[in-house]
């Protein structure tokens, strides 16, 4: 995949243009590195699920302990208080602890570190092994198939093959 720019006014913007002596590698590498951040970036998304549905089964059992008082089940309604509700998820944690400290320790540092190779290796253009994936993966003057949001499909031909 090459990231000149070769002049079609359909190409992708300056901001996705391999910089000169950028090698095929560093970009699969770089391309590779963005990969694991972004699953590091769902499995964040997972543990603020499981940080959000935790605290809302935390706060249902409030419900739990004031229906079992009310059906006259008031041993069980404090067993639940004081065994259940509220309780550390792991020792001397809740979630958001366990949030604050993945954040800390494991991600704020590797987003840092891609963010810092991208810089250095690819004159922070980020997304090269993608946005040359893309081209070579359009289908010239189609209009569904323009390099930048900002290119009229109008513009390019209707049904394919011109280039324009």
């Amino acid at each position: 995949m090459s990231g000149h720019d070769d002049g079609r006014r359909d190409g992708p913007d300056q901001e996705h243009l391999r910089p000169e002596g950028v090698s095929d590698e560093t970009v699969e590498a770089l391309g590779s590195l963005s990969k694991a951040l972004e699953t590091t970036e769902r499995a964040r998304g997972h543990l603020y699920s499981f940080h959000q549905l935790t605290g809302t089964a935390d706060l249902e059992l409030d419900r739990a302990v004031d229906l079992l008082h009310k059906a006259g089940h008031g041993d069980w309604a404090e067993t639940v208080r004081t065994q259940v509700l509220g309780r550390n998820v792991i020792p001397g944690h809740w979630t958001f602890q366990i949030v604050e400290a993945y954040d800390r320790t494991y991600y704020q540092p590797f987003r840092e570190l891609e963010q810092a190779a991208v810089e250095e290796l690819a004159d922070g253009r980020d997304h090269l092994f993608e946005a040359e994936m893309k081209e070579a993966r359009r289908t010239a003057g189609h209009p569904h198939h323009t390099a930048r949001p900002d290119t009229d499909p109008q513009v390019t031909g209707g049904k394919g093959g011109d280039d324009g």
